[in-house]
């Protein structure tokens, strides 16, 4: 059996794919997560103890690292600060997780010969124009807009040295937006349903012309665990599941699938440096590894997320009311 390394294992893609492994695979486990607000040990509950191990710890920590990626076959880089208002008011956060966390782990995995997946996001690109046919593809030049997806930007720039310059055995994946389980109330698509549960009118950013293309974390996870296994070393994937929608259409699917009149929702001021849309591009990945979506109808994964929620209020319950709270103080 392999024995991944998986880093972020307890953030909100990390975990899906912690439990996608386990549920498809033979596996053993060793989560590294240092639990900021964003991490939830809960999000662990119920795997196996003899296939899971989880270490509280820094991705940025060499000597913690340099001793997991001994103890791996195989790395899978999924830690790093991840929400674009939040790097806006503090970036040094993100420049040490995104930028030193993935240095630290690239060198370790360079000392130990490991193979690394690097996993990564589609605001490295910029944004699209709204009335523009194309889409990201793997040739797209960088243009990230944000602290955000700026040190996302440099540790993809990281991997790709690394894996020239030293040989280190890596592939990266640019994933469009994730929703499904264990996804923080701070966001977009968690935010909404949980307010609706909570007797809170939904909030819409601006016009809620901005568009997202949106895949469920389990597809996410099903393919990133296919380039894992398959992925031409060197190479870059990009992850998606034609899932183009603007963030209104989103707001009154979720008020319709609750039961909710579709216009019950208030407007906010816009966030600074809001990108107008995402498209990916998945064609590399399909046609090279023969990956496919499971939730290829955006209603049914939808349905999905918001029954997870309905069910599982102890475990979003802790944060929902501080999230509320800051964004009331800053007026969204």
């Amino acid at each position: 059996m392999a024995r991944l390394l998986v880093t972020g294992g307890a953030g909100f893609i990390g975990s899906n794919f912690v439990h996608h492994v386990i549920a498809h695979t033979d596996h053993q486990v060793t989560v590294l997560d240092k639990l900021t607000y964003a991490g939830n040990r809960a999000s662990l509950n119920g795997l196996p103890g003899n296939r899971l191990s989880f270490v509280h710890g820094d991705v940025a920590d060499a000597d913690l690292v340099d001793g997991l990626v001994a103890d791996s076959d195989a790395v899978v880089h999924f830690a790093a600060e991840s929400h674009n208002d939040n790097s806006l008011d503090h970036p040094q956060p993100f420049l040490h997780s995104n930028v030193i966390g993935t240095f630290t782990l690239l060198e370790a995995v360079r000392r130990r010969g490991r193979r690394l997946h690097h996993v990564s996001t589609d605001e490295v690109y910029g944004d699209l124009a709204l009335d523009d046919p194309a889409r990201f593809t793997e040739r797209s030049p960088y243009n990230p807009s944000s602290p955000y997806s700026s040190t996302k930007a440099g540790s993809d720039l990281l991997v790709r040295a690394w894996a020239r310059s030293f040989g280190v055995a890596a592939t990266i994946s640019n994933c469009s937006n994730n929703y499904g389980p264990f996804q923080h109330v701070e966001k977009f698509i968690p935010r909404q349903i949980t307010n609706i549960l909570w007797g809170i009118r939904p909030r819409l950013y601006g016009e809620g012309r901005n568009v997202r293309d949106w895949i469920h974390a389990d597809d996410h996870s099903s393919a990133v665990l296919k380039i894992l296994e398959a992925g031409r070393i060197g190479e870059t994937y990009l992850i998606g599941a034609n899932g183009e929608r603007d963030n209104r259409t989103v707001v009154e699917m979720i008020l319709k699938l609750m039961d909710q009149d579709v216009d019950a929702y208030d407007r906010v001021p816009d966030r600074a440096g809001h990108d107008l849309r995402y498209a990916i591009d998945p064609t590399k990945l399909c046609a090279e590894l023969g990956w496919r979506p499971r939730y290829r109808d955006f209603e049914q994964g939808l349905s999905a997320t918001i029954e997870w929620y309905r069910t599982h209020e102890e475990w979003w319950a802790p944060a929902k009311e501080a999230t509320e709270a800051f964004y009331t103080r800053i007026g969204q």
